[in-house]
């Protein structure tokens, strides 16, 4: 069972079973959960006629007694108050209520309380508290995500919101899959202690009766990792094309605002990139942008014959026989639109902030050595003029992660010059980024120097010369994945919470990245799942990253961090 199918069913169940014209009211979050697995037209055939934000919905008095409202909401303080005013003044014919997660108790008697019409119908717990953007990828949206850079002293209850929500999530991905796992963490992060520490409480003491299920013969496998174990992948330019238009333009709930990079018509602004609803963006999401403009033009291409084919009607049944296929055409037409602009729009990024330049020099600094010809490279693209800030920060931070104790001097050269070259630089911030994650706080081997296998790995990649210079590197998500397969995960790396250990190779195995997950660590674990090892991987975040997020997050650690230092 993947994550996209049992959020689908839930959505499927709560709709199904309610005939009759539907309001569905959803609060800030469950908007993306149902927006990733249902369309609006597939509402439209489940009768919901109208889907509100409960906040919103709060401000209006309009009676509706002829329809139906369906809540589908997190169990949290404020959505149980936004229940409570709306069901003392009831304005619809029905309530059926729908909990995202675990409801406690005293939420259930506030709301029995406040039901004093008898107008809510039942209540329910569906497990579908996290967004299922891809059949193997999932996030939280946290708010506030660059919390976990900073120690629990600074501020020690948003520190808690965070941990729980991604506590909360996680039990409901495990309800939602009917499996306990046992957990394990990366030992260098405390954050990732807390996190499988309070999860473990929460499945194996507080819920254990929840989780109680049959038991099967090896354990799933969650493993709680820190983003600052692998800061390089999400400073990288991707080649790909799902990890390469969140790169460059952005994904939200796999919807692509294009509105922030040109003129378009209203009914092109915002572009659906689903792997579910989208065949053609399924069969190229993981393939390298040379090959994506090879096969758009196959798709404009048979799109024209077939347009070709629509034009020569001749007869009524010829017409009667285009409106049949009116839809699909209609359909097509979209699609080919959309994937040629975006193809279209990032090749002019990719000239205008010569990115094929740039990325080279990444993927230089990302998976070979060679210092001196590193500091060189990245010297001469600081001072090429058409190289943008954005650029210029994140080539001086894949220098400084990879050359931090070999070239301190070097490296103080480097950043004077991104000062004196950039109105936009923050100083400080890669100072700040070595802080989070240099070499001292890492616990996995990044870049394949104390490994032998991977030394050897990376000699015979420099020999064989490889195949594609752009997208040579590969996440540390890559080598936790293979050490699983081989059973080599080290307990001293990555210890286990409690007694519970693994008796054997685990069938399903989720990965959560404290800090949040790239496009590209998601194609390697869809890569990994088709290579049939007998055991499926499953990776989740608490936000899905670009450069932009993770400096943004930086940024936002850094003002509180120094913050709270002025405090004291």
């Amino acid at each position: 069972m993947v994550l996209t199918s049992s959020a689908r069913d839930y959505i499927n169940r709560i709709l199904h079973d309610i005939s009759g014209m539907k309001v569905l009211i959803l609060d800030s979050q469950t908007v993306s959960i149902v927006s990733v697995v249902y369309s609006q037209s597939e509402l439209l055939q489940k009768e919901v006629f109208l889907v509100e934000l409960v906040d919103s919905i709060s401000k209006s008095n309009e009676p509706m007694s002829h329809l139906k409202a369906i809540y589908f909401l997190r169990p949290t303080s404020e959505n149980i108050q936004y229940m409570r005013r709306q069901l003392a003044s009831p304005r619809f014919g029905e309530y059926h209520l729908f909990f995202s997660n675990i409801l406690k108790d005293h939420h259930i008697h506030l709301l029995a309380d406040s039901d004093e019409q008898e107008v809510v119908q039942q209540v329910q717990e569906f497990y579908a508290d996290f967004v299922a953007i891809d059949p193997y990828h999932f996030t939280f949206h946290v708010p506030s995500n660059y919390i976990y850079m900073l120690p629990a002293v600074v501020d020690p209850s948003a520190l808690q919101r965070f941990c729980d929500r991604v506590v909360e999530g996680l039990a409901a991905v495990f309800l939602a899959l009917k499996r306990r796992p046992v957990i394990r963490y990366q030992r260098t992060s405390d954050i990732a202690k807390r996190v499988a520490q309070e999860a473990a409480k929460l499945m194996y003491q507080e819920e254990s009766g929840l989780f109680d299920f049959r038991r099967m013969e090896v354990s799933p496998l969650l493993l709680v990792i820190d983003r600052r174990d692998d800061p390089v992948t999400p400073l990288l330019n991707q080649w790909t094309y799902q990890a390469m238009v969140h790169e460059l333009i952005g994904i939200q709930d796999n919807k692509v605002d294009i509105k922030s990079i040109g003129k378009f018509p209203k009914d092109q602004e915002e572009v659906v990139l689903s792997s579910e609803q989208d065949s053609f963006f399924k069969a190229n999401m993981y393939e390298n942008f040379g090959d994506i403009g090879m096969n758009i033009k196959r798709l404009v291409d048979e799109f024209q014959q077939v347009a070709k084919s629509n034009q020569n009607i001749q007869t009524v049944e010829d017409m009667a026989k285009f409106v049949d296929n009116y839809p699909e055409y209609r359909k097509m037409h979209g699609n080919v639109t959309k994937h040629v602009t975006l193809v279209t729009e990032m090749s002019k990024i990719v000239e205008e902030r010569k990115l094929m330049l740039v990325s080279q020099t990444e993927q230089e600094l990302a998976c070979n050595g060679g210092q001196g010809a590193a500091f060189e490279a990245v010297t001469n693209l600081l001072n090429n003029e058409s190289i943008s800030d954005i650029d210029r920060l994140r080539l001086v931070m894949l220098y400084a992660l990879r050359y931090e104790k070999d070239s301190p001097v070097q490296l103080m050269q480097l950043f004077n010059k991104l000062a004196s070259r950039s109105a936009k630089y923050k100083p400080g911030l890669v100072q700040f980024l070595l802080k989070q994650a240099g070499v001292d706080k890492r616990t996995g081997d990044l870049y394949g120097n104390r490994d032998l296998m991977n030394i050897a790995r990376n000699m015979a990649r420099g020999l064989k010369g490889v195949e594609n210079v752009y997208t040579q590197h590969q996440p540390l998500l890559f080598q936790i994945m293979e050490s699983i397969v081989k059973g080599r995960l080290r307990d001293v790396d990555y210890p286990f919470i409690g007694n519970h250990f693994q008796q054997g190779r685990p069938q399903d195995v989720i990965i959560f990245i404290v800090g949040g997950t790239t496009y590209e660590e998601s194609r390697s674990v869809a890569l990994q799942n088709a290579t049939n090892t007998g055991i499926r991987f499953i990776l989740g975040g608490s936000s899905v990253l670009n450069s932009k997020r993770l400096f943004r997050d930086l940024e936002e650690a850094q003002r509180v961090s120094r913050s709270s230092t002025s405090v004291v």
